[in-house]
């Protein structure tokens, strides 16, 4: 028996814009026309040669009926590890009241963190004092 060895390799951008415009079956010419643009642009954007405005990104990502996340980024590369994918599934099974508690427990965790790292930051920003140069007392005696 044969088998098929399938390779994921890291796709950029643009070559994740044009696997899913052709896995959702549209030419070139029916994407740029499905997100409002001339199709030499939609070209750039699957060349690399050009990046999409936020607007235009968002677009797309309607037009493929997908999130922006899938369009920028690979599978596993942003979102929880697998632990955190199980205790998430395990919250998700509790009663409203149980989720509840542990959103506010993990909402205070998280304020918590950003405090921290803002404390930090303008503690970074602020300038120190310069100290004040001694001074030495004169003795009265000449």
């Amino acid at each position: 028996m044969d088998t098929l060895t399938i390779f994921v390799l890291p796709m950029s951008f643009p070559d994740r814009l044009a696997a899913l415009r052709k896995e959702n079956g549209f030419t070139q010419q029916q994407m740029a026309d499905k997100i409002g643009m001339h199709v030499s642009q939609l070209k750039r954007y699957e060349s690399g040669a050009s990046q999409p405005t936020i607007e235009v990104f968002r677009r797309i990502a309607l037009a493929l009926n997908v999130s922006a996340d899938m369009l920028l980024f690979e599978v596993d590369e942003r979102g929880p590890d697998e632990r955190l994918k199980l205790q998430f599934e395990a919250v998700s099974k509790l009663d409203e009241k149980e989720r509840e508690a542990v959103e506010t427990m993990i909402a205070g965790v998280l304020h918590m963190h950003d405090a921290k790292r803002w404390q930090a930051t303008v503690a970074a920003s602020t300038p120190k004092p310069k100290p004040k140069p001694k001074t030495h007392a004169r003795s009265g005696t000449r």
